[in-house]
């Protein structure tokens, strides 16, 4: 089932009643199926959430996302008791081997470069050399070719209306980083949100192990979904004047969650999508697979 996502900017008070989320503010009073909600995201200093539909939402594996002052995405609230054999999937992840996670980075790197690699060739509609980067990733990426793909790829991402192409990439940098940092975050939490219903700690990652993480397995599945952003943001510009992170941008990044992604037999929401890579994954812990099952972002025709 495909969930909604909730952006609340404004003073709120949201409460629960019958297994329906009540959203209450001083000019009006809407309710929401708690079952239906994917996402809800909090963005604004006066929202009040009551601890019984927090606790329902979290129920429905929902993801509560909730906003800083620079209005970027600064917390998660997830289920962490959403599967039937939960300790015994935290055995498998926990006790992993290094070469198997090793392995999995590789798998992942060479998804990430191959993916970037066809969104500039869709966007620039000029070849590149990504496949042949993608195809030089060592086990562990141990020659760093996801750094020689992230140099080229942002040296010539084009900018419209610009005088010179390709961005500056940095984490608290000026326009467009911004909506990218947005996007990316929405991102991280969808991937998350999919980890932990597949009964996966997101506080172990495969790659990332800051101590300061606590999202580090999250971090290291995103990244081959990464260029959906990119492509949504470059879209952004194309249509939006604005350089500012505001309401309407916010609803176009959003829109990546919805977005459709391609299997060998299937497409699917981006949503859904990630829930079937996180449980490839787990599957991956457990020895039953030895390859994450990644989508293609792209159709043929989509590329051509």
């Amino acid at each position: 089932m495909l969930k909604r996502t909730i952006l609340i900017e404004n003073k709120f008070s949201i409460t629960a009643k019958n297994n329906q989320l009540v959203l209450k503010s001083e000019m009006k009073e809407s309710s929401i199926p708690i079952e239906d909600i994917g996402f809800l995201v909090l963005d604004h200093n006066e929202i009040y959430l009551s601890i019984p539909a927090m606790n329902l939402l979290v129920d429905n594996n929902t993801s509560i996302v909730i906003c800083g002052k620079n209005h970027l995405p600064n917390g998660m609230l997830l289920n962490l008791n959403s599967h039937h054999i939960q300790q015994e999937i935290f055995k498998n992840q926990i006790e992993a081997s290094i070469p198997l996670k090793k392995q999995l980075w590789q798998q992942t790197i060479i998804e990430k470069i191959k993916n970037q690699g066809q969104l500039l060739e869709k966007i620039t509609d000029s070849k590149n050399s990504f496949v042949f980067l993608a195809s030089k990733v060592l086990s562990g990426d141990s020659s760093n070719m996801e750094g020689v793909a992230a140099q080229q790829y942002w040296k010539y991402f084009p900018q419209p209306n610009l005088e010179f192409d390709g961005i500056k990439r940095e984490r608290y940098g000026d326009y467009p980083n911004n909506f990218l940092n947005y996007g990316y975050a929405i991102l991280r939490a969808a991937t998350a949100r999919a980890l932990s219903g597949s009964g996966l700690l997101n506080t172990l990652g495969i790659h990332h192990k800051s101590k300061y993480n606590a999202f580090a397995l999250a971090d290291d599945i995103m990244e081959p979904f990464r260029p959906i952003v990119d492509e949504k943001v470059f879209e952004i510009m194309q249509r939006f004047d604005e350089q500012e992170l505001n309401t309407a941008i916010k609803a176009e990044l959003l829109q990546i969650l919805t977005r459709t992604v391609y299997f060998k037999d299937e497409k699917s929401p981006l949503m859904i999508a990630l829930q079937k890579t996180a449980s490839s994954l787990q599957q991956c812990f457990t020895g039953n697979r030895k390859k994450i099952k990644y989508p293609v972002l792209w159709s043929l025709t989509d590329i051509e």
